[in-house]
């Protein structure tokens, strides 16, 4: 086997809390700091934080590697290490090849300069030739889709606008290894689609490329290898659908669907209970969506409706109160609970997000429920033995039969 194009062993990051920034630094300060890394001064242990801990694993060319883990996990601090914009406090890293890096997008823009000049200014920023991004400029454009605004400052882009022309210049990096961080959420929902099929391709020439990502369904369909990070460690590392299934246990709790609360202004979400037979959601199985409903004062029409939405935030279906139970005035109450059954759940193996929206015209309410609750249906077969997965079938599945019969009447042309 060939030598990995990168080497991690034993990496630590360690930062201290609680400094203030100053404008100049006395030669008081710098004794000061000294002894107090020679545990001579008042420091402790508490205001130290280690971001990163004996973290060590290798990754060969041409692979793809999935890294996840909760906000302040340390996955964007490995990121930042790898591309040499931080430093580690111990261990080592081996690199070999050339590499580019999509961590912040948008950095290295100037808001007084146009859009054609930031496309210079960015892509030399992130390593590209002069002569390669001339090459590669109409492509950049195209993708971006601010054809007509190349020429006006980026001051007066949108942030939509910004956030794509900076993606469309990273995307175009023509890097050995790709350092990728959460870049898959910039832009709306058909920009998203955009960005994954962008990475899809890049995955596809036999580059290697590190990703960060929250999009579990992107990190399962792009990824040989995920690599989960908890509290600065690796927790799990392997294949991408188990370790993404270990992540939303860690997550969520064993069955994989918690309960989910909200406050608004003049109501509250107890309660968003998402539950299958056995705790698990299953394709063509029964489900059952339980929500607890407090309102600031009696109402005699309280309605929910639940919104069903893949990974991207695309509505699939959905189910209303009133269009379920008719505009059947109820006795007045402060709270209520809507129990939804459906009968065959059929959202295919995946995760998804469930939107609510709260009405009631006695109280004026009439509100989307400004959070998204995730859930998860389970790979379980479908039409016979074999799970069926999102990432060819779309994401919901139907009920059906098919019949193969030799005929003796239909021959190619020719044959």
């Amino acid at each position: 086997m060939k030598e990995p194009v990168i080497k991690v062993r034993r990496l630590g990051k360690k930062y201290r809390i609680g400094l203030r920034r100053e404008r100049y630094r006395t030669l008081r300060d710098v004794i000061g700091e000294w002894l107090s890394h020679q545990g001579m001064a008042s420091g402790t242990a508490d205001d130290e934080i280690w971001a990163l801990r004996d973290v060590s694993f290798d990754v060969h060319e041409g692979e793809v590697l999935g890294i996840i883990g909760r906000n302040g996990a340390g996955k964007s601090t490995l990121l930042k290490i790898l591309a040499q914009i931080t430093y580690p406090t111990e261990g080592e890293v081996e690199i070999r090849g050339r590499v580019g890096s999509l961590l912040e997008v948008g950095t290295g823009f100037h808001p007084e300069l146009t859009g054609r000049e930031n496309i210079f200014l960015n892509g030399a920023i992130l390593g590209m030739t002069r002569p390669e991004i001339t090459r590669k400029f109409d492509q950049i454009v195209a993708f971006a889709e601010v054809d007509k605004f190349l020429d006006t400052p980026i001051k007066r882009y949108s942030s939509g606008m910004q956030m794509r022309l900076a993606f469309a210049v990273a995307a175009h990096l023509d890097p050995e290894i790709l350092l990728v961080d959460e870049v898959l959420a910039v832009g709306d929902v058909a920009f998203q689609k955009k960005c994954l099929n962008k990475m899809d391709e890049v995955t596809t020439k036999g580059r290697t490329v590190l990703l960060v990502s929250h999009n579990l369904e992107a990190i399962q369909h792009l990824c040989r290898r995920a690599l989960l990070i908890d509290r600065g460690a690796i927790v799990r590392i392997g294949d991408p659908e188990q370790v993404c299934d270990f992540y939303r246990q860690l997550v969520q709790g064993a069955d994989g669907n918690r309960a989910f609360s909200y406050e608004g202004g003049n109501y509250k979400i107890r309660s968003v209970v998402i539950e299958g037979e056995g705790g698990i959601l299953k394709t063509f199985a029964p489900a059952v969506i339980t929500a607890d409903v407090a309102f600031a004062k009696k109402c005699s029409d309280p309605h929910v409706h639940l919104f069903f939405r893949n990974a991207d935030g695309t509505n699939i279906f959905g189910l209303g109160s009133g269009d379920l139970a008719g505009q059947t005035v109820v006795q007045a109450s402060e709270s209520f609970r809507f129990v939804f059954r459906i009968d065959e759940m059929p959202l295919l193996s995946g995760d998804y997000q469930l939107g609510v929206k709260v009405r009631s015209y006695d109280l004026g309410i009439n509100e989307i429920v400004p959070v998204e609750f995730p859930f998860r249906v389970s790979q379980t077969p479908v039409y016979g033995t074999t799970p069926v997965s999102t990432r060819w079938h779309g994401n919901v599945g139907v009920r059906a039969s098919v019949q193969i019969l030799p005929s003796r009447d239909l021959k190619v042309q020719g044959a």
